[in-house]
């Protein structure tokens, strides 16, 4: 099994799906690293050698900001934008959209779960 950056690779998938895994790590980014170590995309990874393996560990090591360090800068970066109260602070601190979408009736996955508000009840007629 392959382990890298504190991450357990799936054994049976291709290598460039492999890397997809640790966080910070797409599709592309991950193609660039394999060709830059001199490994096929369609080998799997447990395919890969020790050298291998370590030669993807240098890369990554050495270039990518991946897992806890660029988790921890997201949110360096989220608490500068609260600090400062920029538009996009406040509304990360309203847990509102952050990027100008709607809110009318799109953004449950940043408002949550609807609270119900109940109606007006009508004025009986006289």
């Amino acid at each position: 099994m392959a382990r890298i950056a504190g991450i357990d690779l799936p054994k049976n998938k291709r290598g460039e799906i492999g890397l997809t895994y640790i966080y910070g790590i797409g599709r592309s980014t991950a193609q660039d690293i394999l060709s830059r170590a001199g490994i096929s995309f369609d080998k799997k990874v447990n395919e890969w050698n020790d050298d291998e393996q370590a030669a993807i560990r240098n890369i990554i090591n050495a270039e990518i900001k991946v897992e806890g360090a660029l988790r921890s800068e997201t949110q360096m970066n989220i608490k500068r934008l609260l600090d400062i109260a920029c538009y996009r602070g406040l509304r990360h601190r309203k847990g509102l959209p952050v990027r100008g979408q709607r809110t009318k009736t799109n953004s449950r996955t940043r408002k949550g779960k609807r609270k119900t508000v109940a109606g007006k009840k009508k004025a009986p007629k006289k």
